[in-house]
C-alpha cells in the first residue's frame, strides 16, 4: 500500500504542494482574498465578463424560466432550449455548420479524440499541449506521437512515418503556460498534404484574438476547411462555464453518437447557456474590450523590459516570468502577495521540470495604474 502521507510530505519539501485559494468576492481585477482587497493578475476572465450585469441578468432570467439543474444528460431530457439556441449561436459566431456544447473543456477534448479515432489511428500532438489533449489521446487508444514544441519539421517527419493511417493533428492554439501561438498556417498546410484532420484547442484565443474576437483561426486568416475541428471554452474570455466544439455536420454527429464524455454526463445548467449567448453578443457590441486588453499587454511588456525582466515570446494576455526552480517561483509569488498582488507560482508537473514560473494574466478591465502597481511589485523582487 502506498504511503500517501510520505508522498504529500515530499511534495511539500520540494515546493510542489498545491493549495486552493478561497475567494470571498466575484471575479474581477480586485478580489477579496484572506480578508483583504487584493489585486488579481491570475484570472482567465480576459474580457472582464464574468461579473458583467448583462450576463447576470440573462442567467437570472433563464433560471426563473428553466430552473437551476438540467436534470439529465443531453440525450435523455437534459438538452433544453437554451442549449439548442447557444449551439446555433456558436455555429453562427464561428461560421461553422454545427456546434456542440460540452460540460467542460477537459471533457470536450477527451470526447473529440476518443470518438474520432481508435487503435488503428494516430494522433500527433505538440509536446506542450494541455493535459486534456494528451489524456484524450491516451483514452482513444490511438498511437500518440508528440512533436517538439512548435516544430513543424519534426511533425512532418512523424507524419511521413504514418502516411497510410487515419490521423489527427491536435494542438493548443494559444499555449496556456507560455502564451505563444501554434504555427497554424503551417499546421494546416501539413494536415492537407498528409490528409490529416487538424484540431485546435483555442481556449485562450477565443474572444481575445482576431479582428472580431473569433480567435486564432481568424487571427491567422484561416477557415473551417483548413481547421476542421475548433474546440473552445466558455469559462475564460466568455466569462461563463463549459466548452464547445464547432465543426462539420458529420463530425458533430459522430460526437453526439460516440463521445462518452458527452453521452454519459449531466448537461450544464440552462442558465449558463443563456448567459453565454449574451457573452457572444457583448464580444460583438464592445470591441473596446479587446483593444483595451491589448493596450495593457503592451504596457506591461514595455515596463517589464525596462526593469530588465526576461519575458517569453508572448504577445497574448498570458505573460510568464520563468524562475526555473520551484522554490524561487513560490517565493516571488509570496512576496507579491505580501504587497496584495495575487500572481500564482506555476510548478511541475503543470510545466516541465526546470521551468517553474509566475504566470501573469492581464484582463481588459485592469487599469493603467494597476499594471503599474504590478510592475512596481516585480521591481521590488
Amino acid at each position: 500500500m502506498k504511503d500517501f502521507s510520505a508522498i504529500l510530505q515530499r511534495r511539500e519539501q520540494q515546493h510542489l504542494y498545491r493549495r486552493r485559494k478561497t475567494i470571498d468576492s466575484p471575479q474581477g481585477v480586485e478580489i477579496r482574498y484572506n480578508g483583504q482587497q487584493t489585486l488579481s493578475f491570475c484570472s482567465n476572465d480576459y474580457l472582464g465578463l464574468a461579473n458583467h450585469p448583462r450576463l447576470i441578468h440573462a442567467f437570472k432570467k433563464a433560471a426563473d424560466e428553466y430552473g437551476v439543474g438540467s436534470g439529465s444528460a443531453h440525450l435523455i431530457t437534459g438538452h433544453l432550449r437554451p442549449h439548442e439556441i447557444l449551439e446555433e449561436k456558436l455555429a453562427e459566431f464561428f461560421n461553422r455548420p454545427r456546434a456542440l456544447v460540452f460540460s467542460t473543456g477537459y471533457m470536450a477534448n477527451l470526447g473529440i479524440l476518443s470518438a474520432l479515432t481508435d487503435r488503428h489511428d494516430v494522433i500527433f500532438e505538440d509536446k506542450l499541449n494541455h493535459a486534456s489533449l494528451l489524456d484524450g489521446a491516451q483514452l482513444s487508444r490511438a498511437a500518440l506521437k508528440r512533436y517538439h514544441h512548435l516544430d513543424c519539421d519534426h511533425l512532418e517527419s512523424l507524419l511521413q512515418e504514418s502516411r497510410n493511417q487515419h490521423s489527427i493533428i491536435a494542438t493548443d492554439a494559444l499555449f496556456s503556460m507560455d502564451g505563444d501561438l501554434a504555427p497554424l498556417p503551417r499546421l494546416a498546410q501539413l494536415a492537407a498534404q498528409y490528409q490529416s484532420l487538424l484540431m485546435i484547442d483555442d481556449a485562450h484565443g477565443i474572444g481575445v484574438l482576431g479582428e472580431t474576437g473569433r480567435g486564432c483561426v481568424e487571427y491567422f486568416g484561416l477557415n473551417d476547411h483548413q481547421v476542421p475541428i475548433l474546440m473552445g471554452t466558455m469559462g475564460k474570455a466568455l466569462g461563463t462555464f463549459g466548452a464547445f466544439v464547432a465543426a462539420s455536420e458529420d463530425i458533430i454527429e459522430m460526437l453526439i453518437q460516440d463521445a462518452r464524455s458527452y453521452l454519459f454526463t449531466t448537461a450544464p445548467p440552462p442558465a449558463i447557456a443563456a448567459a453565454t449567448i449574451e457573452s457572444l453578443a457583448i464580444i460583438d457590441d464592445e470591441p473596446w474590450r479587446r483593444a483595451q486588453l491589448q493596450e495593457r499587454i503592451e504596457q506591461f511588456r514595455k515596463g517589464a523590459k525596462q526593469l530588465g525582466l526576461a519575458l517569453m515570446e508572448s504577445h497574448s494576455a498570458i505573460q510568464p516570468i520563468v524562475f526555473w526552480e520551484a522554490q524561487a517561483a513560490v517565493t516571488a509569488s509570496e512576496k507579491l502577495l505580501a504587497q496584495k498582488i495575487l500572481v500564482p507560482a506555476i510548478r511541475p508537473p503543470t510545466v516541465p521540470q526546470g521551468s517553474a514560473r509566475i504566470r501573469i494574466t492581464l484582463c481588459a478591465n485592469h487599469t493603467t495604474h494597476q499594471v503599474n502597481q504590478l510592475l512596481e511589485g516585480l521591481a521590488s523582487l
